[in-house]
């Protein structure tokens, strides 16, 4: 951890002079860094725990996760050359700027950052948690596992203060080497420990003791779930909806660069494949009482000696601090420049700063106080973002198709769907929630538009000639 954030530290030789340079590198990042920068979200604590947890309980239903993004690249290929033009044009620095000058509406600017902080607050909390799982199960000790999310935090936070944007950059070119020859390592040693050959012997043997487990069958994660969790996934990544996507889209040099990376990225989704073979091994070893986020952990520990899991568990700890710089810079951003709005720049860095680390403090707490507090929230993450979508496509054209009052009152009603379909646990059949949630926000904004285009052509007539 202390390489990971020392290299992090190392972005930079001398700290940012402002939020433009820190947030989103003056806009100078070239392909080989937005490679990086922007395959590296794809690699978080999900990428190494999550697809072995989700193989090891649903089956082959843990696909879900590998169409949506080579889908999104479609969509980030067409839609990102005109964000990063507008941001240019308008000096962006925050997912929230988009729709504050677009719709002309600090209000809508505010409770797009507001949501986007408290639905991304599950997603970094989860990154600190996949960080001590990580450390206490290598150590079989749950006490190292705490400190270990203490120590993390303080180091991401140390380098993300002092190097930004520039310092995650840094950083993602470790973490990604660290995660691939983690996940080949494990993908290669696991099965043969456990079932004597290799990954086709492990799928034979799961067709013989478990068919059912390579279908996407009947339960929690059945087809519909599939269906409408991959699409919930490829609208809140492909229509920018997620706040820590908008860092690496600003600070690309030019929109030739991000285009020659989403023409690769799709390359990335392959090496998920890897994770997922390790939750079918853990089906076959494991018994069905096991925790699924420590599938991954608890079969390497047993197939690997101790330095090459040591390996393991370094590769994971990069595989939680990085991402979670990233979404902590975007979160801190949003509230210093479209929340709290204090004036001037200098005033509006140190805020961010102080975003930082009560962000980051906060997580940590609820992390170690009440892990489980967040576990529903977590759930509406995804759900919760992709309701930002409707209002970012009708933004794009020159002149935005919907007004802020249409934008605002479609993106209420959603949110307020997707949380009491999640906290009161309303029967939706296994469909993501985001995707009901979706259809009430483009209604009620269609409603909104209509009334207030009708009230604008009766004003018009009413005048006096």
């Amino acid at each position: 951890m202390v390489v990971i954030a020392v290299i992090g530290f190392l972005g930079r030789r001398t700290p940012a002079a402002d939020l433009a340079e820190w947030s989103v590198a003056g806009g100078r990042f070239g392909t080989v860094t937005m490679w990086f920068l922007q395959a590296g979200e794809t690699f978080t604590t999900f990428t190494f725990l999550g697809m072995a947890g989700l193989a090891f309980t649903g089956g082959v239903a843990a696909t879900y996760a590998i169409p949506y993004v080579p889908l999104a690249c479609i969509a980030w290929y067409f839609i990102g050359p005109r964000l990063w033009r507008l941001g240019r044009r308008h000096g962006y620095l925050t997912q929230a700027d988009f729709y504050e000058q677009r719709y002309g509406s600090t209000t809508l600017g505010t409770v797009v950052a507001v949501c986007s902080v408290v639905f991304m607050l599950p997603y970094l909390q989860l990154q600190i948690t996949g960080l001590g799982l990580i450390i206490g199960l290598v150590t079989h000790d749950s006490g190292s596992g705490t400190w270990g999310m203490v120590a993390g935090t303080v180091l991401t936070a140390a380098f993300v203060l002092w190097a930004g944007i520039r310092g995650t950059a840094a950083t993602s070119y470790l973490k990604d080497a660290l995660m691939l020859a983690a996940v080949a390592i494990v993908a290669v040693a696991v099965p043969l420990h456990f079932t004597g050959g290799g990954l086709l012997h492990t799928f034979h043997e799961v067709a013989r003791l478990h068919p059912a487990m390579l279908t996407v069958h009947a339960g929690p994660n059945d087809r519909v779930w599939w269906i409408t969790s991959m699409l919930a996934s490829f609208l809140g990544s492909g229509l920018f909806t997620f706040p820590f996507s908008w860092p690496a889209l600003l600070s690309a040099r030019s929109p030739k660069s991000l285009r020659r990376n989403w023409i690769m990225l799709p390359l990335y989704q392959i090496t998920l494949i890897l994770p997922m073979t390790i939750g079918f091994v853990a089906i076959l070893a494991l018994a069905k009482d096991a925790s699924a986020n420590g599938a991954l952990l608890t079969l390497a520990r047993q197939a690997l000696p101790p330095w090459l899991l040591g390996f393991i568990a370094v590769a994971g700890a990069a595989a939680a601090m990085v991402p979670a710089s990233v979404m902590v810079l975007a979160m801190s951003s949003n509230v210093a420049r479209n929340v709290i709005r204090v004036g001037g720049p200098r005033a509006q860095f140190l805020t961010n700063h102080g975003a930082v680390l009560v962000i980051l403090g906060s997580a940590l707490i609820l992390d170690l106080t009440r892990p489980n507090a967040l576990a529903n929230l977590l759930l509406i993450t995804y759900s919760g973002l992709v309701q930002f979508a409707p209002g970012l496509l009708a933004g794009l054209p020159d002149r935005p198709l919907l007004t802020k009052a249409s934008v605002l009152g479609g993106l209420l009603a959603g949110v307020a769907f997707v949380i009491w379909a999640t906290f009161w646990k309303i029967g939706l059949a296994n469909v993501n929630a985001g995707i009901p949630a979706l259809g009430i926000n483009i209604a009620v904004a269609v409603l909104i538009e209509a009334a207030v285009r009708v009230s604008r052509r009766t004003g018009t007539r009413s005048l006096p000639t």
